[in-house]
């Protein structure tokens, strides 16, 4: 299965509300969804879709429900994005700003693809971001994915075009940027959204632990239905 027909089928599954809504500032992107109990070990989950607005935490929200019938306490962040007043450095204000609020560091902050550049980023950035983080499909070289023009230049307009690459690109490239805390990596290899290139060049550069999903895409590790989702929740759920 490709990763269109893994994102037609991870949006086919309904979403499920959460437990509850609560903002975190003031833009109407500033919103966490929890989900479960409230009682388990905390999970903080970034989602991708390359920083742009037409794509939001929604259709994280079965992953999410799944984490927290997994017996997880989960926070479902939303940020702004490229179209919707984001950009660098908004978003990854954003993303402090909600870690903030949310209180101590979570016992995972899981990010997915530009989610999973934005966790590398804070497990720079703060001082504990979370016990561990784990980048699933991250844009984890901002500077290699901009000599490949990914998805059709989307970090020169998170940057905010050339120059901004120039300007910006080492507080903003996870390969430029040492994790303060343990990360681990996760990549299919049939993802042709973001290379699995990338994530190789990130974990031999800061010796991160890389977990490889043989023949899957870019979204099958969100489909509670799939294999590689359950090599997700194994790895979520270790100590």
């Amino acid at each position: 299965m490709n990763s269109n027909e893994e994102w037609a089928a991870l949006n086919a599954l309904e979403r499920p509300a959460p437990v509850s809504s609560e903002v975190y500032g003031k833009h109407p992107s500033h919103i966490v969804d929890r989900y479960g109990s409230g009682n388990g070990p905390r999970v903080t989950v970034l989602h991708g879709g390359y920083w742009r607005e037409a794509y939001d935490r929604r259709h994280l929200a079965p992953f999410a429900h799944a984490l927290g019938e997994a017996g997880f306490s989960v926070e479902l962040v939303e940020y702004r994005r490229l179209g919707g007043d984001g950009g660098w450095p908004q978003t990854a204000d954003d993303v402090n700003a909600a870690l903030d609020h949310l209180g101590g560091p979570p016992k995972v902050l899981l990010g997915h693809s530009a989610g999973g550049q934005l966790a590398l980023w804070a497990a720079a950035h703060r001082d504990r971001a979370a016990d561990r983080v784990i980048a699933v499909a991250p844009v984890a070289d901002l500077s290699r994915a901009y000599d490949m023009g990914l998805s059709d230049g989307a970090v020169t307009e998170l940057l905010g075009g050339h120059a901004g690459v120039t300007s910006l690109l080492p507080e903003a490239d996870p390969m430029r940027l040492l994790p303060r805390v343990p990360v681990e990596v996760v990549h299919g290899t049939a993802d042709l959204e973001v290379p699995i290139e990338l994530s190789r060049r990130y974990a031999n550069n800061w010796g991160a632990r890389l977990h490889l999903l043989p023949g899957a895409g870019h979204f099958a590790p969100f489909h509670p239905t799939r294999p590689p989702y359950g090599v997700l929740l194994d790895l979520i759920r270790r100590p």
